[in-house]
């Protein structure tokens, strides 16, 4: 079971609101500025099993708190410094990410036709080749067209390529600096994938945007477009589109893209976006159409902390998968 999560020296602000007050129409949640210190992870169940859960507690309250709704997206006040939430740590195949419609929205692996997914390993790579995950307090606005992109988003928060040497674990709270975006277009959808770096990683200092990948990292770039290029062809689906013809926008764009997605969950957990099914739930966004207290049903319905051994998973997994696709 991990440990709680270590937060930076950069990340100890702390502000802690006593003056929460009840929003006027259309104005902004009201949320605390909180370190990754003040969260663990709860796991509930075996990895590799559809009953697998790991959920976010508040260090401070004991309450559980949301990955998508209640850690705050920025980490510093310049709000250059971000809170990234690891879904997948890197070399591993398992699909684990955010479930929206569940209260909390713990972490649990991804399922098609009752079955568990995980990625295939397309030669040279294997699983996902970053620590993968998702930016909190950010939402990819189904019901907008992106300008640039001529597509709606896809109705989930913001996904995130974390490239620094560590690897990271599931529900782990990166401080991270954005590099730059690549633009998926998934079924129809704009698909974002901001490319960032942990704070803390040697290279950090020398990573300030999206050029200084490929003079570092030399290849990276390369293998991350490829990657999302194939990585459903083993699955028997078509490679995937980009916009921008796959060049990966840099900094200054990319931190447009991820204010914009800030916007859109402002109006979502404001109540002034169509949620769908996705649970607002949450214990920190004061004011907030979600927000819960301690003795309140959703909090009650969440599980003790009951980690089980990792599950056995069919030999395939580990296959090589070697593709040969248009643009090779």
């Amino acid at each position: 079971m991990p440990s709680p999560v270590r937060a930076s020296a950069s990340t100890s602000i702390r502000r802690l609101s006593q003056t929460a007050r009840q929003l006027s129409n259309g104005s902004s949640p009201i949320h605390t500025m909180a370190s990754a210190q003040d969260y663990k992870t709860r796991a509930v169940g075996a990895p590799n099993t559809l009953d697998y859960r790991v959920y976010l507690e508040n260090t401070k309250t004991g309450l559980p708190a949301s990955p998508f709704h209640d850690v705050p997206l920025f980490a510093d006040e310049s709000k250059t410094i971000l809170n990234m939430i690891v879904e997948i740590p890197r070399w591993t195949n398992a699909k684990i990410e955010i479930s929206k419609e569940e209260n909390f929205n713990p972490f649990k692996q991804d399922t098609k036709k009752g079955k568990l997914r995980f990625v295939r390993n397309c030669f040279p790579h294997k699983g996902y080749i970053w620590n993968y995950g998702a930016f909190p307090q950010t939402w990819e606005d189904p019901h907008h067209t992106h300008p640039d992109t001529k597509a709606k988003g896809d109705n989930d928060p913001l996904d995130v390529c974390e490239i620094g040497e560590q690897v990271g674990y599931t529900g782990q709270i990166k401080q991270v600096k954005v590099l730059g975006v690549m633009a998926l277009l998934d079924e129809g959808e704009t698909d974002w994938k901001v490319i960032v770096i942990d704070v803390n990683d040697p290279l950090a200092s020398k990573l300030n945007d999206i050029e200084d990948v490929e003079r570092h990292l030399p290849g990276l770039i390369r293998a991350t477009n490829e990657w999302f290029r194939i990585y459903k062809i083993p699955d028997g689906k078509p490679e995937n589109q980009f916009a921008f013809s796959g060049e990966a926008k840099n900094r200054k764009y990319a931190t447009e893209i991820v204010h914009e997605c800030n916007e859109a969950w402002k109006r979502l957990i404001n109540g002034q976006a169509d949620a769908g099914e996705i649970s607002l739930a949450n214990s920190a966004v004061q004011g907030s159409k979600g927000l819960v207290g301690g003795n309140d049903k959703e909090v009650a319905s969440i599980p003790k902390a009951n980690p089980q051994p990792a599950a056995p998973i069919d030999a395939s997994i580990d296959k090589w998968f070697f593709i040969s696709s248009s643009s090779n």
